[in-house]
């Protein structure tokens, strides 16, 4: 194919898969049901709580989950804090049997989140084997039922909505004994907050409660109609918070991989929702219901967040010839994996794409004419390309906010097309570490922790 051809087909090839994605997203998110509820009393509930330097939000954490679910044990891993994460759990763990601390300790410890709940899921599984729970014995003639043992993941400034588990016992969730993985909503618990950045002025914090607006809104409107589409063609993907999985679920990987979580793994969430389908079990999301947690005000932050989410997206490719492979995945799903597998490709593709064609427009020749030529064509591509982004607003402002007006839903959206771009930025960053062999687990601050507190990431 000829270079002009290339740079004519290519941009509506892309535009075409995208297209076709966000209509199955915003139809399986218009034509969603409520999920009915089951009983929490027939399971075990066990809440994993990893932290890194987490002194400012941990107490808070582990009071309102103990609150909300008392019936449920609490483990925080302390992955070697430098701060007084330990001493805090330690101090809450003394006067509750259920909160439980799992300490880590370097070298061993630092080397990643997968790593970090694998220490929890040992822990659990010889807590299990020493002790019967009386709570679950009333319930079950089998106190050690595995399977009735379900693990929820949070983030150390998670917050679990009170009727989460309520949600995820239903009949379409663990009631179904195929289910191996449930996934909850998740919300941007500062999106009202006036002064995100306390230290700046009216402008900084303009900007910082638009960032936190935009997670809002990417996470309740544009991810939740991606994972519910993903719940149609059998691929949902399970995150890093408000994860449930079934203990069995965990032992299964556990046998086959040698441990549930992949410890090389800067997505370790999703590689594990990939690994439970790959193993029989299926995997649901629940939009009825989330878990909350504080958005990023700081663009560096934020960078250093999704940076670390790109350059996991593209590890997942090595898993495309089991998951074409796999007798457990439908056409769909797999069309479905390798399409989330190949985004930041993409992303990177059309930056490079779009150098090309500014070299070309410079230096004039056959790809200038057709470039030139094709302009109509180019500004009708862009607005096309915008419009999915217009329509989440409107969409968000009517579900999430609102009191708000109208316009301002028109404006979130054309502001979600913008937010958009970062994704080639974190692309090209995630690329660019791989290459380099820096595959470490970059921890993100929290927005309570100053720029002079411990170490943020650790690199290798």
């Amino acid at each position: 194919m000829s270079l002009p051809l290339l740079l004519y087909v290519f941009p509506f090839l892309l535009l075409a898969c995208f297209l076709l994605y966000w209509a199955g997203a915003r139809h399986a998110y218009a034509r969603r049901h409520p999920t009915e509820a089951g009983d929490p009393a027939a399971y075990d509930w066990h809440f994993f709580v990893p932290c890194r330097d987490e002194e400012a939000v941990i107490a808070t954490t582990v009071t309102r989950l103990r609150g909300d679910f008392p019936d449920g044990h609490v483990w925080v891993i302390d992955d070697a804090s430098d701060d007084l994460t330990a001493p805090i759990v330690t101090s809450l763990a003394e006067r509750d049997p259920r909160v439980h601390l799992v300490s880590r300790h370097r070298p061993d410890a630092r080397i990643g989140k997968g790593a970090a709940l694998n220490a929890a899921y040992a822990a659990l599984d010889e807590h299990l084997a020493e002790h019967l729970d009386e709570h679950l014995a009333e319930h079950l003639a089998d106190t050690r039922d595995r399977s009735r043992v379900i693990v929820c993941v949070v983030d150390a400034d998670g917050q679990v909505s009170p009727d989460a588990l309520a949600r995820v016992s239903g009949p379409d969730a663990f009631g179904d004994p195929e289910m191996g993985g449930v996934q909850i909503g998740v919300r941007m618990r500062n999106v009202e907050d006036e002064r995100p950045l306390a230290h700046r002025g009216r402008l900084g914090n303009a900007y910082a409660r638009l960032l936190i607006r935009m997670q809002d809104a990417e996470f309740a409107a544009s991810n939740t109609g991606m994972q519910l589409l993903r719940r149609r063609t059998g691929s949902v993907g399970l995150g890093g918070n408000g994860q449930f999985t079934r203990l069995t679920a965990l032992d299964r990987i556990a046998a086959a991989e040698r441990r549930p979580w992949q410890q090389d793994a800067l997505l370790e969430d999703y590689e594990l929702g990939l690994h439970m389908r790959l193993a029989g079990y299926r995997v649901t999301h629940v939009a009825d219901t989330w878990v909350t947690q504080e958005a990023l005000p700081y663009t560096r932050r934020f960078l250093t967040q999704r940076t670390r989410w790109a350059q996991g997206n593209i590890q997942c490719v090595r898993y495309t010839g089991r998951i074409v492979g796999s007798r457990h995945y439908r056409a769909a799903g797999v069309l479905e994996s390798l399409y989330t597998f190949c985004q930041p490709l993409a992303h990177l593709a059309t930056l490079v794409l779009t150098a090309v064609m500014l070299v070309a427009l410079v230096t004039g020749g056959g790809a200038a004419e057709v470039l030139l030529a094709a302009w109509p064509l180019a500004l009708a591509l862009a607005v096309v390309s915008i419009i999915p982004f217009l329509l989440w607003g409107p969409v968000y402002r009517r579900e999430f906010a609102p009191d708000r007006s109208r316009l301002k839903g028109l404006l979130w959206g054309f502001a979600l097309w913008l937010y958009a771009y970062h994704l080639f930025i974190v692309s090209a960053r995630g690329l660019v570490r791989l290459v380099r062999g820096r595959t470490g687990w970059a921890k993100t601050r929290r927005n309570a922790e100053t720029a002079g507190v411990g170490p943020v990431a650790t690199e290798s």
